[in-house]
């Protein structure tokens, strides 16, 4: 079995079974499936899949990398008994639209290829051996199925990837009494020393939360509840601030009834004033670097825990300070390496595949953006939020901008505590960060773009679609890819003739950021290659491509802009 640690370390329950393994597929070209009864017991499948690898991955057994509008997952799982427990269903993520059969009976379905999703099967499994069967839906190639760098054609090109169809993380049972926790929400007051918690609760009981920090006890508080929506606030004894580097986290233990979740949080301060970033109170640079998270035997999904912390490590030895998570909505574990290593990163979305011309569009994004903010809320690596990444005209019709201005909007009333990026690099609607796209590779050119900027606060960009407003906080959220050896694919500009002009290039381009004071950060393309896309200071299997010191030495350097 592959990926055996919890998948959602933000809210564990001990009771729990993880169903990644070897499960029955089929491919269902017609999608024809249902009329053919492939959700029943005995029905016919013709290959097995290693679940949680999507089937055109090398990892799950199968490769196969054609077009799959339809397939099939089946497999049997044991309950002995539930003693008046609820039994939820898990699955981290499934691309693109899910039908769940338990022994023959739907019990649940869930549209949307990135955000995890639950489904209470208690009413339909039984004591003994239960048939498990998902059938799943993906029409990459449709206007209104976001699909971020997922290629539409036949095979990859350009900034255009192996498709992720199906099961791409893991699935898992997990037990819970039937008063319980629903869900939390938390909202660290740094200034105060206090962990505001917000609990969705079933049932009526004591709702209680302990605090501690490297094991010793920080605080407590509890409250008598029938249920449903509920605040507690626990002061803590001791202020331990999450950094930037260093983490620093909080244990959280919640009870309500007999229901135990272990969880954690991190006790911080963002602020985004005189156009620069802060961090409890300090202004700090962010060096961010793309990453894409593509995986060259798992694709979308990681080949193990340690690999998904591997790629943190890297970032952070070539002197990045966090990243861009780019047209992916990245999972669980990821963050909660991010948030023990003091890795700061912004939220986005796959919004690439939708037509954003039309109206309609809005229905897939905003459904599925929501519930990422929701998921992800608590990770205090999480510094900004951007749902939407380069809304490109498209064949002469102009993006819808009351789309952007709906997400964007709706984003602000979920999420009050971080800004939100309305579309990264054109065409801005309304946005709290005003942020662009560059890969000029003339140094002296790209200085020039970004010179009036410092001078005199005017910026020009895609005018009259888009313009900076003066004092608009500033965020160079793409430059750099540039080429080196690029044979079999491309990067950004024309290769230098040798590894030392390729440092010289690198270094001049991010010294014109690092020495402008109204920029607060940078981002990077890339961490690694991708396929064809060879831009990246790692290779797509991870190899350093320079010398990992020399890079820290041009990245990590003091901005302008921080003390």
């Amino acid at each position: 079995m592959y990926r055996k640690e919890h998948p959602k370390p933000q809210f564990e329950r001990k009771k729990w079974e993880n169903l990644n393994g070897e499960w029955e597929f089929e491919r269902d070209e017609q999608n024809s499936g249902e009329a053919r009864g492939l959700w029943k017991k005995d029905a016919v499948y013709g290959e097995k899949i290693l679940v949680p690898f999507c089937p055109e991955s090398r990892l799950s057994g199968l490769g196969y990398k054609d077009f799959m509008p339809s397939v099939w997952y089946r497999r049997t799982f044991t309950v002995k008994r539930l003693h008046g427990e609820r039994l939820f269903l898990h699955f981290g993520a499934v691309d693109y639209e899910a039908v769940v059969y338990v022994n023959g009976e739907k019990c649940g379905t869930h549209r949307g290829g990135y955000v995890s999703f639950k489904i209470d099967v208690t009413e339909c499994v039984k004591e003994g051996e239960n048939v498990l069967c998902v059938h799943v839906t993906d029409d990459t190639r449709s206007r209104l199925v976001p699909s971020g760098k997922q290629s539409s054609l036949y095979g990859s090109y350009g900034c255009f990837y192996t498709r992720t169809t199906g099961i791409w993380q893991t699935v898992w049972l997990e037990w819970a009494p039937q008063t319980h926790i629903e869900s939390v929400r938390y909202d660290p007051d740094a200034d105060a020393g206090v962990l505001v918690i917000r609990a969705e609760l079933v049932g009526a009981g004591t709702f209680a939360a302990e605090t501690s920090f490297d094991g010793a006890p920080t605080g407590s508080a509890s409250v008598k509840t029938t249920g449903g929506a509920i605040t507690l606030s626990v002061p803590l004894t001791e202020k331990h601030l999450w950094e930037l580097g260093k983490g620093g986290l909080y244990d959280v233990t919640l009870t309500y009834g007999e229901d135990r979740v272990k969880s954690y949080f991190g006790l911080r301060k963002i602020e985004y004033r005189d156009m620069k970033f802060y961090l409890n109170g300090r202004s700090v640079f962010q060096r961010l670097i793309l990453d894409q998270g593509f995986y060259p035997d798992g694709i979308y999904t990681a080949p193990s825990d340690e690999e998904l912390l591997a790629d943190i490590v890297r970032a952070k030895a070539a002197g990045f300070n966090g990243a861009r998570l780019h047209e992916k909505v990245f999972e669980e574990r990821y963050l909660y390496h991010c948030d023990k290593e003091g890795y700061i990163v912004w939220g986005e979305y796959p919004n690439w595949g939708l037509d954003l011309s039309y109206a309609d569009a809005v229905y897939p994004v905003l459904n599925e953006w929501l519930e990422e903010m929701e998921r992800d809320y608590n990770h205090p690596s999480i510094v900004g939020w951007c749902p939407f990444n380069e809304t490109w005209d498209i064949d002469g019709r102009k993006q819808n901008d009351i789309i952007l201005e709906t997400v964007y909007r709706a984003s602000k009333a979920l999420d009050k505590t971080r800004p939100v990026i309305d579309t990264s690099g054109n065409y801005h609607v309304v946005t709290d960060i005003y942020d662009v796209h560059f890969y000029e590779q003339d140094p002296q050119k790209f200085a020039e773009i970004f010179k009036t900027l410092g001078e005199s606060g005017e910026f020009e960009d895609f005018m009259p679609r888009q313009q900076y407003k003066k004092g608009q906080h500033f965020f160079v959220s793409e430059y750099g890819g540039t080429a080196w050896s690029a044979e079999n694919g491309w990067g950004y500009g024309n290769a230098p003739k040798s590894e030392e002009e390729w440092f010289e290039r690198v270094r001049a381009l991010t010294d014109a950021l690092l020495d402008n004071p109204k920029i607060f950060a940078f981002c990077y393309t890339q961490l690694t290659d991708v396929e064809q896309e060879k831009n990246g200071l790692y290779t797509y299997d991870r190899k350093p491509k320079f010398d990992v010191k020399k890079l820290c030495a041009i990245f990590s350097r003091k901005a302008a802009a921080e003390e």
